[in-house]
């Protein structure tokens, strides 16, 4: 099984030097929705999968694609 999303989010995010609070004000929710999402303790929606992925400078596939597969799989 491939790395979870949540692996590459967290590698992502620190590489940027963004902080759980960094990313929060960005995505305009508060550090316990973003570390809830980063934990894989709160669903994930596209949009907000997108909005994060934006703020990265990534793609939503290059960080949750692979994860996606995998739930699909089971």
């Amino acid at each position: 099984m491939g790395r979870d999303y949540f692996k590459k989010l967290q590698e992502l995010r620190i590489s940027k030097g963004y902080t759980y609070q960094k990313m929060a004000d960005n995505l305009n929710i508060s550090k316990c929705y973003y570390w809830q999402i980063e934990n894989k303790e709160r669903n994930l929606t596209y949009k907000m999968a997108f909005k994060i992925a934006k703020i990265l400078n990534t793609k939503p596939d290059k960080i949750f694609l692979e994860e996606l597969k995998n739930d699909l799989k089971k």
